[in-house]
């Protein structure tokens, strides 16, 4: 079983003790989205877990936990943008604090462990085409060493995202400079030795330099365990999607970052009223059992292959 710690929700900025509590216990609670009264016993003990996949935009506050996590394997997709706070509200000083941050999860587990997300691109009056390359580049020449893969996407804007961001005007890349910036984004990332790959496009842009990626990428797995991995592509996720199936364990509209084009949160008022349900000690993440709900215990199994072989 591969787990997705989150694809919802920061946990590695704001939930990390609830979920280095849960790793302790071995198993975790989640709501189903979709059906609010069924809720799944997740059992996470290391034999179970294949992987972790961490999802963040600030892991500062797993740094000093990563120790309780020895017997996992994990890795980190860690966004950095050239947003301002006009776009991401809550988080710290990219030069200051996010880069420096970056460099140090690297420097503790390994740069093929940090990979680096610059996602999703949009346009808007202030974010140019221009100011995406100077930010892009600036970022990679900071993360040389650090990282060997960047990921880049563009925006979908869904109707939440259009609502939540509608004072600052953005839009998203036609096909033609979305083109035009995987090239030029391919030939900087060359410059700094980095793969560079997209996230659920479904616009081709190999010609571009740019190939297709998995964010829960079976390949990266079978590296970090020395295993080869089974699995089929995760059915959850949209077509263009290449990642493995993996076991998610956020919940929707606990995100604290505030993000105007987050697809993971409603509105300001939900986030706020959920995220004040947050109990690190709690089986399920920001919120509690109510009486009618249902708990079934979800079945879950290694995907290893049990002939595990370093020279495969």
């Amino acid at each position: 079983m591969i787990l997705s710690v989150s694809r919802r929700t920061d946990v590695p900025n704001y939930y990390s003790d609830w979920f280095i509590n849960r790793v302790k216990e071995g198993c975790l609670y989640v709501r189903n989205p979709m059906n609010s009264h069924q809720i799944s016993r997740i059992h996470c003990s290391p034999e179970a877990v294949d992987c972790i996949v961490f999802w963040t935009k600030n892991p500062a506050n797993m740094l000093d936990k990563l120790d309780s996590l020895g017997d996992y394997i994990y890795y980190f997709q860690f966004t950095l943008t050239g947003y301002g706070r006009d776009m991401e509200p809550n988080l710290p000083d990219k030069r200051a604090k996010l880069i420096p941050t970056f460099r140090k999860l690297s420097e503790k587990i390994g740069t093929e462990r940090v990979i680096w997300r610059y996602d999703p691109i949009l346009l808007s009056p202030r974010y140019t085409m221009d100011y995406h390359l100077k930010a892009f580049a600036e970022i990679a020449d900071n993360l040389t060493g650090y990282t060997e893969r960047v990921v880049i996407s563009f925006i979908d804007l869904y109707a939440k995202t259009q609502r939540n961001a509608r004072e600052l005007a953005i839009r998203q890349p036609t096909n033609e400079e979305m083109n035009d910036l995987a090239a030029r984004m391919a030939r900087i990332a060359a410059e700094h030795n980095l793969r560079i790959e997209t996230c659920a496009e479904q616009i081709g842009l190999e010609a571009a330099g740019v190939s297709h990626g998995s964010c829960i990428d079976k390949k990266l797995i079978e590296r970090l365990t020395g295993c080869k991995i089974s699995g089929e592509k995760d059915k959850n996720q949209r077509k263009e999607c290449g990642c493995l199936e993996s076991v998610e364990v956020g919940t929707y509209n606990t995100c604290l970052n505030g993000c105007k084009y987050c697809y993971a949160n409603h509105n300001a008022a939900q986030v706020k009223e959920r995220a004040g349900q947050y109990d690190p000690n709690a089986p399920l993440l920001c919120g509690s059992i109510d009486p009618g709900d249902k708990i079934t215990d979800r079945k879950v199994k290694s995907l290893r292959d049990t002939q595990c072989s370093l020279f495969d």
